[in-house]
């Protein structure tokens, strides 16, 4: 019996690398002396078959393997490591060694208090209290084998919402510091047997027997040679959807304006989930970043590159941001990124435009973090969505904005500024009016590259089908699970990374219970 088939493309080629290529991140996850063919790999059924190699893969193909599981890990990429090659590698944990060195007082419970004050209340609960009591021990452990975060480390916050509590960190090198840690304890124990894999081997379905049971996997190699995996138990680790524009629309009804996320993050492992009688939740509580300029108007697009500033603690904003009507919609320098990305998710098309006037362009620090005037100013040559004019009118026109809205809101902002006083959304940095030609106005996009639409699953991990029973055999971490079961309707520090790690990692060890 066979769960629904999905087909994806699969890169020709076969992978001929070595392990400095491996450790380095740029090539294949073995030496070809390591690479098991398809055909060996067949010949056994394994003890666990982990269908991802990256956050929350390798650690789950690495702990079974020291419990003494057999373990085989299928990637559809050319490389392990999934995400950690460009992930920021922010963990968060509460009650670690380096908290206690630092005499920081923390809890579990106190952090999982912060997770439900973030989120809004909407993360799965007991999934994160389950996190909480374990993210401890994989950070120590991740800090034994040579993980050292930075000197100032931990702290409360890196972007999004503080905790009240200092336990969030990361080393430098971002996420390669974490995959150094993981690759050489991947590959000891690939040498000594215990752990096989396969690269650009793409699984593609599910096996299941007559009641349902997951006994394997059927997956397709770089040559198209298609054969059945089987395994007593079978971990989906494969990441979200992010690297499909098609997909990542069709669950959250919004489409992808920038290409952010993983390539390979194609949503396979959603789809053998909900294949095998799995479902899916938490697309509902979607949410976006706070925007970015975009190369063009394709969908999905690319970023530009210009590093437009839209945070207060970094540069305070002295100019004002307005929806494709022309009104403002938020509190330009509200301390919350959190009310600032709620804000823009409720505006059309996730879109907002930054207006400021010659005064601001010559008198306020470039609103391009890094850049000089003169920069700047080429930029409103150089980029689509930069735009300038010597009226409001003409501005609106060609900026993609309703004219008479931006005329009126500039006029209640400038009353406002006089008086010293904003009345509509409270705004206290307002240190110059907008009134002197030619005026500006750059195109801010929201995007967003996390899946918050997931394989539900109770606090074992297990896969859970329609009417809330585990499919037997199978389960699941990484944001697979969805970022909405681990960060809910806000971006919590440190809750996509650090569950990824600790639900592989529990998942590895109870292989064999």
């Amino acid at each position: 019996m066979r769960s629904k088939s999905f087909e994806f493309p699969v890169q020709a080629g076969q992978a001929q690398v070595s392990k400095r290529e491996l450790l380095a991140g740029a090539g294949a996850a073995a030496a070809l002396a390591l690479m098991p063919r398809i055909s060996r790999a067949a010949s056994e059924t394994w003890d666990l078959i982990v269908v991802g190699g990256g956050s929350a893969g390798l650690p789950c193909a690495i702990f079974a393997a020291r419990q003494g599981a057999r373990v085989l890990v299928v990637d559809r990429a050319h490389r392990l490591g999934g995400t950690l090659d460009r992930s920021t590698g922010q963990i968060a944990a509460a009650g670690t060694r380096i908290q206690a060195e630092q005499g920081i007082e923390d809890s579990p419970e106190a952090h999982f208090d912060d997770i439900m004050r973030i989120s809004r209340g909407k993360v799965d609960p007991d999934l994160a209290r389950v996190f909480v009591g374990e993210a401890a021990r994989t950070v120590d452990w991740l800090c034994d084998h040579g993980f050292t975060p930075l000197p100032d480390h931990p702290v409360t916050t890196g972007g999004h919402e503080p905790y009240r509590v200092r336990r969030y960190q990361w080393a430098a090198g971002n996420g390669v510091a974490i995959l150094r840690v993981l690759l050489p304890e991947f590959m000891d124990l690939a040498r000594k047997g215990s752990i096989e894999f396969l690269m650009r081997t793409d699984a593609k379905e599910l096996i299941q027997d007559a009641d349902g049971s997951v006994t394997g996997v059927m997956v397709e190699d770089a040559l198209g040679r298609r054969m059945d995996l089987m395994g007593r138990k079978v971990a989906i680790t494969t990441g979200g959807a992010g690297g499909n524009p098609e997909m990542f629309e069709r669950l959250h009804g919004v489409p992808m304006y920038a290409r952010l996320a993983y390539p390979f993050n194609l949503g396979g492992g959603l789809e053998m989930g909900v294949g095998a009688g799995g479902v899916l939740r938490g697309a509902e509580l979607f949410t976006t970043f706070f925007g970015m300029v975009l190369n063009d108007f394709n969908v999905p697009s690319t970023p530009a590159g210009v590093p437009v500033n839209s945070y207060p603690e970094r540069r305070m904003p002295w100019e004002m941001y307005v929806n494709s009507a022309g009104q403002r919609f938020v509190r330009e320098d509200h301390p919350s990124v959190d009310e600032r990305e709620h804000a823009l998710l409720a505006q059309e098309n996730h879109r907002y435009w930054m207006i400021f006037d010659q005064e601001i362009m010559d008198t306020a620090p470039p609103v391009a973090l890094g850049w000089d005037r003169e920069r700047l100013d080429f930029a409103f040559s150089k980029y689509h969505f930069f735009s300038r004019a010597d009226t409001l009118a003409e501005l609106a026109f060609w900026a993609g904005i309703e004219v008479e809205g931006l005329a009126a809101a500039v006029e209640r902002y400038n009353a406002g500024q006089a008086s010293g006083r904003d009345p509509d959304f409270g705004r206290e940095h307002m240190p110059l009016p907008v009134r002197k030609p030619p005026f500006h106005a750059i195109r801010m996009q929201g995007t967003q590259l996390l899946t918050f639409a997931g394989l539900h699953v109770n606090p074992q991990l297990e896969v859970l089908n329609r009417d809330g029973r585990p499919i037997p055999n199978l389960y699941a971490a990484g944001e697979v699970l969805g970022a909405g079961a681990t960060t809910g309707f806000g971006i919590v520090n440190g809750m996509m990374l650090t569950p990824a790690l600790v639900f592989g990692r529990m998942i590895g060890e109870r292989v064999l219970t």
